[in-house]
This record gives C-alpha cells, sequence and structure tokens, in this order.
C-alpha cells in the first residue's frame, strides 16, 4: 500500500522522531527555507530512503539527524535524546570516500576503536570479522590508492560499522559507482542490515535504488523540503527490478519526483523573468 504514513514501521517507540524539523540558510541577505515542518518516526531496525531532486534538502535533513546542521527549528529525537549535535549513536557513510590515504585497509577499520580505547584483542577480532563480511580480507594491508572506488566505499562501511552504533546514516554513498558496482554494494548492505538489524537512513536521488533497498520511501518537494509522500516498498527481499509491482511502484515514484523537478524548473523561469 503507498501513500503518507509517518509513523515507524516496527512496535514500540521511534528510534527516530522528528517533529516539525526546519532549517534556514543566509543567502544574498535573506533566509532560504530548505526544511520546512518534516514530522517523521522511523522505528528501530527499519530501511527508510530519502528521495527527491537535488537542491530538495535530502543531505540536509541527513546531516540534521547526524547533528552537523545546527541549530534548526522543532525537534528532533534520537534513540530517546535531543539531537544537540553529532553523537555515537548516529554513525555517517558519505559518497566520498571517508578514509585515511595513509593508512591501510585494516587500520583504517581499526581507527575508531582506537580512538574509543578499545583493547587491542577486541580490535583483532571486530577488524577481522568486519574484514570477512565485506569481503576485504585479501585486502588488508593494501593502502587506499590501491583499491577500486567500490573497495574504498566498503572500507568506509566497514569503519562505520566498527562503532556498533544503533543507526547507520548514508548520504548517497554509491552515487560516484558504476551500475555492476552499485548493485553488487546494494546487496552487501541489505545483507549486512538483515544480519544487525541496524535502523538506515539512506539519502539517494536513484528511483530504482530506493525501491530495491527501503521498507518505506519518503519522497521530498523540492525547496522548501517537505514530506510529499511516504511509500512503503511492499516486496519480499531480494527485488526483482522487472517485477510487476516494482515497475508499478517505480512508475509511481517517477511521476512523484518529476512533478518536483518540473516546479523546480517553473520557478527557476519565473526568477529569471522577474529579475
Amino acid at each position: 500500500m503507498a501513500g503518507q504514513n509517518n509513523e515507524a514501521r516496527p512496535g514500540g517507540p521511534p528510534q527516530l522522531r522528528l517533529q516539525g524539523v526546519g532549517k534556514t540558510f543566509p543567502s544574498g541577505g535573506k533566509e532560504v527555507v530548505a526544511l520546512k515542518e518534516i514530522t517523521l518516526d522511523i522505528g528501530q531496525g527499519e530501511f527508510i530512503c530519502i528521495l527527491g531532486p537535488s537542491g530538495c534538502g535530502k543531505s540536509t535533513l541527513l546531516n540534521a539527524i547526524a547533528g552537523f546542521a545546527l541549530p534548526y527549528a522543532g525537534r528532533l529525537v534520537a534513540n530517546g535524546q535531543d539531537v544537540t549535535g553529532p553523537g555515537p549513536d548516529r554513525a555517517m557513510v558519505f559518497q566520498e570516500y571517508a578514509i585515511f590515504p595513509w593508512m591501510t585497509v585494516a587500520e583504517n577499520v581499526a581507527f575508531p576503536l582506537q580512538v574509543k580505547g578499545t583493547p587491542k584483542n577486541e580490535i583483532t577480532a571486530v577488524v577481522d570479522g568486519l574484514l570477512a563480511k565485506l569481503q576485504l580480507g585479501e585486502f588488508r594491508d593494501r593502502f587506499p590508492k590501491h583499491l577500486s572506488g567500490g573497495m574504498r566505499q566498503r572500507v568506509a562501511i566497514a569503519r562505520v560499522l566498527a562503532l556498533d552504533s544503533p543507526m547507520l546514516l548514508m548520504d548517497e554513498p554509491f552515487g560516484a559507482l558504476d551500475a555492476l558496482t552499485r548493485r553488487n554494494l546494494q546487496e552487501e548492505l541489505l545483507r549486512l542490515w538483515m544480519d544487525c538489524q541496524k535502523t538506515v537512513v539512506f539519502v539517494t536521488h536513484s528511483i530504482e535504488e530506493s525501491i530495491c533497498l527501503a521498507g518505506r520511501v519518503v519522497v521530498m518537494t523540492y525547496r522548501p523540503g517537505t514530506i510529499k509522500r511516504i511509500v512503503e516498498v511492499d516486496m519480499p527481499y531480494p527485488r526483482d527490478p522487472s517485477s510487476p509491482r516494482f515497475i508499478v511502484l517505480q512508475k509511481e515514484l517517477t511521476g512523484l519526483v518529476m512533478e518536483e523537478q518540473k516546479r523546480h524548473e517553473r520557478d527557476e523561469i519565473t526568477s529569471v523573468e522577474e529579475d
């Protein structure tokens, strides 16, 4: 069933609650409204995709959840606590490969655990386990410059998973990858999510990717960014892009996103004419 449903899917209190969240930025001597009245509950273990055209505030919303985009209007509660800044309960994976070029694969994954003061034997066990899960074991002693883009992003994901945060925030992490590598990493991410049952909030501009991954797709309007519709993806995993249900959802989401893209283009034309 598709439609507007802001409530968390699993039982119990939401792990993430957004209540009237808004965000403005100064631009050209005036305030630009990037986000307006975002209200959404996300339950523990959900996989949510945030979808919309460029400039709709997807990354701004994710940064607010991460605690990077401060201050913001409204209230944002993660794991029962008001978000007042970044925290270890919310781990972030960026589109750029956020790994250290002077460290090997194993050293990159171990780094956050070393910062936490984790005992060496525990670090070794965690690193070995994550490298095995992400098929990086044979590359443990290589430096990032000797890895493909997909391998580098695997290392970035492994390093974030080493923190064992209950919530994983992902900002178009596969956007710079080729189609085949992207599909492989999507499958690996789903496998890890099913195994760990972490809450995932995943920003994407790809309609197909959102259907492949999410339990619910949050479609955002163009600026100011609000929730246009929440579409439930009522399909079992793994999802076949050639299946009739997938095609129906793809058509629905394409229509919603294109409506916002066309509105953006009309607004740009109007702005030029006014100038």
